[in-house]
C-alpha cells in the first residue's frame, strides 16, 4: 500500500479529533462569544417549534429593596409580562435588590471577607423562577429597565418545581456567565447573552447579580425563556481548525469554581507511588502550610493527591480555620460535608450560605457535621439556607458555645419557634435576622440573654408586631450596640427612637429606611442627630416628614456622618444640605432621589462645591 494512504488516515483521525473537541467545547457555552471561528446552530424542525414564555412564579431570592407585604420594588414582580419595559428610569413594579455599588462594604456593619473564595465566584444576589413549560434552552432574556449589567450568571436546573414526584438527581448547569462589568448607560435593555446548550430540559432559572460596579440600584422588569421541547442536534460549521482546541482541559472546571468532582477528590485516599518529595520535605512545616494557604479547596484537594507529605500538608485542620462553601452551593451535599469532617474540627469561619436547598444537604448531615466541628466556630454564616429548622438552630446553640457571629438573613422557611435556640449563645456579637419569622418573643429572649451584640439586623421581620418594645429592650440591653438595621419596620415610634438613643449611644449605623411611623415633628430625629455622636451611616430613606431643621441637627453633631439617604422627602433645600456637605467632611454618599426641592440643576452645583461626594439622583422617565 503507498505510504500517502496511512497519512491520510492519520490527518483523517486528526481532523475527527477536532471536530469532537469542538463539540465538546460548544456545549461548554464557549461557542457563541469566542474569537474563534466555528459556528454553532440549533437544529430544529418543524415539529419542535420554539417556545417562548415569560416566568410563572418566584420561587426564592436572597435579598430585595421591597417590603414583604407588597409588590413595590419586590423580586415577585419579575413574574409574568413586562410593567415597565421598554421605558426607562425607577419604577415601584420592578424587582431591586436590597444593595448596589461597594456602599455596605465599606459600613461599620460589614463582615471581613472570606479567604479563598474562588476569584471566578463574585456573585452577591440571586433568584430564581418557574417557568409553566420545560424546554431545552434556546435563549434567555432579562429586561433591566435602570442601570443594566448586574447579572453576571445564568443557570438552569433540571429539578420541575412542579413535578409531584421527588427527583432523583438535581443537577445545575450554567448557561452563561461573566465577570462584573460597568455599563455607562443608565437606560433600558434587553440583555441577551449567548447561552450554551445543555442536555436536559428546565423550566427552573437562576440569575445571580453582582452590583458592586453599579452607579444606584439596577431594576429588572421580566425575564423570557426560549427552547424548545425536543432536544436540538448540534450543527458543526467549521472554517479552520484552531490548534489550542487539542490542548487538555484548561478552563473544564472555570464555570463549576471545580467543585464537579469534589466528592470523589475528597474521598482519594490512595497515592500512587512516584518520585520522592523533591525539595518540599527539606522546607518548615509552617512554610508550606503557609504556601498552601492561598490555594483554593478544589486545588487543596487536587494538590493532595499528589505525594504523601503535601496530602497531609493538604489535609491539616489549620488549613480549614476558615472555610467558605457558598461558592459550591450547586454541588455541595452531605457527602461533601462527611468527606470535609475530619479536616474541620479546628474551624472557626463557616460559609454555607445558598448550600443545601432542594435536599442536598439534610437536617442529619448538618448536624453530624456541627457535632464534630463546632466547638471552635465563632462565624456562621446561613444566609438562605432553606434546609435548616428548629432542630438545627438547636444544634448550633449546643454544638457552637463560641459562636460570635450568626447570619440566617432571608432564611424565610424557618418556623418562628426555632429562634428561640438563638438566645443560649450568649457571646453573639452579630445577629442577622433580615427577611425572617422572628417572633416578638423569640426577640426579646435573645436581647435580654445576649447583651454582647454588636451588631444587629432586624430588617424586614414582618412578624414582630411592637418595634418600641424591642428598642426599648435594645436600649436596656445592648449597651455596646454599634450597628442596627430597621429597614422597613413596620411601627417604631419616637418613643422607641428616645429608648434606642439614650440606651446605646455608641451606635455608628442605623437604617430606619421606609419607617412610615417615625414624624419629624415629634422631634425624634433631632434626637438622634444630638445623642448619637458617632453616626456614620443614617438611612431615613422615603421618610417624607424629613426637614431643614433635621439636615441642620446633623450637620451640627453628627459630623463624622458618612451616609446620608433622605430619598423621597419633600421638606428639605438645598441650602440645609450645603450646610451639611460643608460641616461632615467625610460624607462619600447622599441620596436625594425624589426630594421635591432638590432639583437636577441643585444637584449639579453641589456635586461641583463638593466633587469628593456621590450625590444620588434617580429618576423616573
Amino acid at each position: 500500500m503507498s505510504p500517502v494512504f496511512p497519512m491520510l488516515t492519520v490527518l483523517t483521525m486528526f481532523y475527527y479529533i477536532c471536530l469532537r473537541r469542538r463539540a465538546r467545547t460548544a456545549t461548554r457555552g464557549e461557542m457563541m462569544n469566542s474569537h474563534r471561528t466555528i459556528e454553532s446552530n440549533s437544529r430544529t424542525s418543524p415539529l419542535n417549534a420554539e417556545v417562548v414564555q415569560y416566568a410563572k412564579e418566584v420561587v426564592d431570592f436572597s435579598s430585595h429593596y421591597g417590603s414583604e407585604n407588597s409588590m413595590s420594588y419586590t423580586m415577585w414582580n419579575l413574574a409574568g409580562v413586562p410593567n415597565v419595559f421598554p421605558s426607562s428610569g425607577d419604577f415601584t413594579q420592578t424587582a431591586v435588590f436590597r444593595t448596589y455599588g461597594t456602599w455596605w462594604d465599606q459600613c461599620p456593619s460589614a463582615s471581613l471577607p472570606f479567604k479563598r473564595t474562588p476569584p471566578n465566584f463574585q456573585s452577591q444576589d440571586y433568584v430564581e423562577l418557574t417557568f409553566e413549560q420545560q424546554v431545552y434552552p434556546t435563549a434567555v432574556h432579562v429586561l433591566e429597565t435602570y442601570h443594566p449589567g448586574a447579572v453576571i450568571r445564568i443557570l438552569a436546573c433540571s429539578a420541575n418545581p412542579y413535578s409531584p414526584n421527588p427527583p432523583t438527581e438535581v443537577r445545575w448547569e450554567i448557561l452563561w456567565s461573566e465577570r462584573p462589568t460597568k455599563l455607562n448607560a443608565s437606560q433600558a435593555r434587553q440583555f441577551k447573552p449567548c447561552i450554551k446548550q445543555i442536555n436536559f430540559p428546565t423550566n427552573l432559572i437562576r440569575l445571580e447579580v453582582n452590583s458592586s460596579l453599579l452607579d444606584y440600584y439596577t431594576e429588572l422588569d421580566a425575564v423570557v425563556l426560549h427552547g424548545v421541547k425536543d432536544k436540538p442536534v448540534l450543527s458543526l460549521k467549521t472554517s479552520l481548525i484552531d490548534m489550542n482546541d487539542i490542548e487538555d482541559d484548561a478552563y473544564e472546571e472555570k464555570d463549576g469554581c471545580g467543585m464537579d468532582n469534589l466528592n470523589e477528590k475528597f474521598s482519594s485516599a490512595v497515592l500512587r507511588e512516584g518520585p520522592n518529595n523533591g525539595y518540599f520535605d527539606k522546607l518548615p512545616y509552617e512554610l508550606i502550610q503557609l504556601i498552601l494557604n492561598h490555594l483554593t479547596l478544589p486545588d487543596l484537594c487536587r494538590l493532595a493527591q499528589t505525594c504523601k507529605l503535601l496530602s497531609q500538608h493538604c489535609c491539616d485542620p489549620l488549613q480549614y480555620i476558615h472555610l467558605n462553601l457558598q461558592p459550591y452551593w450547586a454541588k455541595l451535599d452531605d457527602t461533601s460535608l462527611e468527606f470535609l469532617q475530619s479536616r474541620c474540627t479546628l474551624v472557626q469561619w463557616l460559609n454555607l450560605s445558598w448550600t443545601g436547598n432542594r435536599g442536598f444537604i439534610s437536617v442529619a448531615g448538618f448536624s453530624r457535621f456541627l457535632k464534630v466541628c463546632g466547638s471552635e466556630l465563632v462565624r456562621l454564616e446561613l444566609s438562605c439556607s432553606h434546609f435548616l429548622n428548629e432542630t438545627c438552630l438547636e444544634v448550633i446553640s449546643e454544638m457552637c458555645p463560641n459562636l460570635q457571629a450568626l447570619n440566617l438573613s432571608s432564611c424565610d422557611k424557618l418556623p418562628p419557634q426555632a429562634f428561640n435556640h438563638i438566645a443560649k449563645l450568649c457571646s453573639l456579637k452579630r445577629l442577622v435576622l433580615y427577611r425572617t419569622k422572628v417572633e416578638q418573643t423569640a426577640l426579646l429572649s435573645i436581647l435580654n440573654f445576649c447583651s454582647e451584640l454588636q451588631h444587629l439586623s432586624l430588617g424586614s421581620c414582618v412578624m414582630i408586631e411592637d418595634y418600641d418594645v424591642i428598642a426599648s429592650m435594645i436600649g436596656a440591653k445592648c449597651k455596646k450596640l454599634r450597628t442596627l438595621d430597621l429597614w422597613r419596620c413596620k411601627n417604631i415610634t419616637e418613643n422607641g427612637i428616645a429608648e434606642l438613643a439614650s440606651g446605646c449611644p455608641l451606635l455608628e449605623e442605623l437604617d430606619l429606611g421606609w419607617c412610615p411611623t417615625l414624624q419629624s415633628s415629634t422631634g425624634c430625629f433631632t434626637r438622634l442627630a444630638r445623642q448619637l455622636p458617632h453616626l456614620q451611616k443614617l438611612f431615613l430613606t422615603a421618610n417624607r416628614s424629613v426637614c431643614d431643621t433635621d439636615i441642620e441637627e446633623l450637620a451640627c453633631n453628627c459630623t463624622r456622618l458618612q451616609q446620608l439617604d433622605i430619598l423621597g422627602t419633600r421638606m428639605v433645600s438645598p441650602a440645609s444640605l450645603r450646610k451639611l456637605l460643608e460641616s461632615c467632611k467625610d460624607l462619600s454618599l447622599l441620596d436625594v432621589s425624589f426630594c421635591s426641592q432638590i432639583d437636577n440643576r441643585a444637584v449639579l452645583e453641589l456635586n461641583a462645591s463638593f466633587p469628593k461626594v456621590f450625590i444620588k439622583k434617580s429618576f423616573t422617565q
